[in-house]
């Protein structure tokens, strides 16, 4: 296994450093105050645009599509330390950079199954990040973590499909920039398990599309990245040309998508494990309780440490897995995907959470950033499905090589 990065790669990440100490970390108090100043606002606030005009100059956008004409040609095991940066400031870095969650997979989806006039259409746009897009596959009234279970339907009528269903966390589906979502719906009922679903483009002003309500994450909405909402989609009518891939394939183009997503997750995920370890260690060293440092008491020495631990297994096995994807495809890399879809987002949450704990109540308030990272791992967990299905597929694989 080849983890070393080409020399263009070592210089992208060293300006994402840069940028991330000298754009990203002193927009942090600024982009709070403003988001604080637009109640109600689902768009994000003016600093992101300064930022996203400085990550261009620098050359830092869409750097997460790997060897594509779209992207910066970065392989997967490039991508990860820069992704891992992102993952240090979650709210600005990488809506800054135009790598951020659900817009990332769905570039993905057109940029592999598009066709020429969706891709003029909406890849074009979203790469330039002009507009945004939603996901939505999840639905309220199914175990949706079995994809099969999906209820929403897409029936053809003549040369339109017609959409009909109720889906939720549909991430970035309240901001007003959102133009299109991507929904997953059944096309064949009485097909196998696998083949019964497919895929179609869904502009957010057709009639019959109703975004009801946002969803909360511990409280947080999320507000200036558009949020996670609840859409209804009654009798929705758009063409034929929508379809994306081809029908019935819909879950075949879901696997496709999730298995970058999943690990781009854990990729910032590590950058956010990091840095709640400089914070931790930071507040340790710098705060006396009972005669010295908080950094000489035992428990606390022992909470760094297997921080530190729990990090560097966890990097070591997303830049395996990341190698895999590179060198054998998705497919080669399943057990792999789904084994650091579990490990990355535990040990993120657990170095935040004694970072919390070290911090006292400051680390449960608003004055750091650890609440929200806290908040945003601990989803991870449930997120382009929960651990205990990745833990499954694990298991399974595991099995079959003795049967």
């Amino acid at each position: 296994m080849d983890f070393e990065p080409s020399a263009r790669a070592r210089e992208i990440h060293q300006r994402a450093e840069e940028f991330l100490h000298e754009c990203v970390y002193p927009a942090e108090p600024t982009f709070a105050e403003q988001v604080a100043q637009r109640p109600g606002a689902w768009d994000a606030p003016p600093v992101l645009d300064e930022l996203k005009k400085q990550a261009r100059q620098r050359g830092l956008w869409n750097l997460f599509l790997p060897g594509s004409e779209h992207g910066a040609g970065l392989s997967n095991v490039e991508y990860a330390p820069v992704a891992e940066l992102a993952g240090r400031s979650p709210a600005l870095a990488p809506e800054a950079m135009n790598c951020s969650a659900p817009d990332t997979g769905n570039m993905e989806l057109l940029a592999a199954f598009g066709t020429p006039e969706q891709q003029a259409r909406w890849l074009r746009p979203l790469l330039e990040g002009e507009i945004r897009s939603c996901f939505s596959m999840t639905e309220p009234d199914v175990a949706s973590s079995d994809a099969s279970n999906i209820a929403a339907t897409i029936e053809r009528d003549g040369e339109d499909y017609v959409i009909t269903g109720r889906k939720w966390w549909s991430t970035g589906a309240m901001n007003p920039r959102c133009r299109v979502a991507i929904v997953m719906g059944v096309t064949d009922p009485a097909g196998p398990r696998h083949r019964r679903h497919s895929m179609v483009l869904v502009p957010m002003d057709t009639p019959g599309v109703s975004v009801l309500r946002p969803l909360t994450v511990f409280g947080y909405t999320d507000r200036p990245h558009g949020g996670h909402a609840e859409i209804g989609f009654d009798r929705v009518r758009v063409p034929v040309a929508n379809l994306l891939g081809t029908e019935h394939d819909g879950f075949g183009l879901a696997q496709a998508r999730l298995g970058p997503g999943r690990i781009h997750h854990c990729m910032r995920l590590i950058g956010a494990a990091e840095r709640a370890l400089e914070l931790m260690c930071q507040r340790a060293a710098s705060r006396n309780a009972f005669g010295g440092p908080i950094a000489d008491q035992g428990v606390v020495r022992d909470w760094i440490a297997r921080s530190r631990i729990r990090i560097e297994q966890a990097r070591l096995l997303v830049l395996k897995t990341a190698w895999l994807m590179d060198t054998v495809g998705n497919k080669g890399a399943a057990q792999e995907i789904a084994a650091i879809k579990v490990v990355a987002p535990e040990a993120a949450r657990w170095v935040i959470d004694r970072a919390i704990q070290v911090y006292g109540a400051a680390g449960v308030s608003q004055d750091t950033p650890l609440a929200h990272l806290y908040a945003a791992a601990r989803t991870i967990q449930l997120a382009d499905g929960p651990d205990e299905v990745h833990i499954r597929s694990v298991a399974r694989q595991e099995l079959a090589r003795w049967r």
